[in-house]
């Protein structure tokens, strides 16, 4: 699947929580699905938390 079509879809869903659950619905929805894709990024080993929270080495 495309990523035109990926984000399509995460509008039109993020579109229906906001028709329908109001805008802290939204934004609830939007901080779960960051979360989300931040412990997606973990999992695949696409993002070093070490390095995120790491101190700094270079001085």
């Amino acid at each position: 699947m495309s990523t035109t079509r990926w984000c399509l879809m995460i509008g039109l869903v993020l579109g229906i929580v906001l028709a329908f659950g109001g805008w802290w619905a939204l934004v609830s929805a939007v901080v779960l699905a960051f979360i989300g894709l931040l412990i997606g990024r973990v999992a695949e080993g696409k993002l070093d938390v070490a390095a995120v929270f790491g101190k700094a080495t270079s001085r």
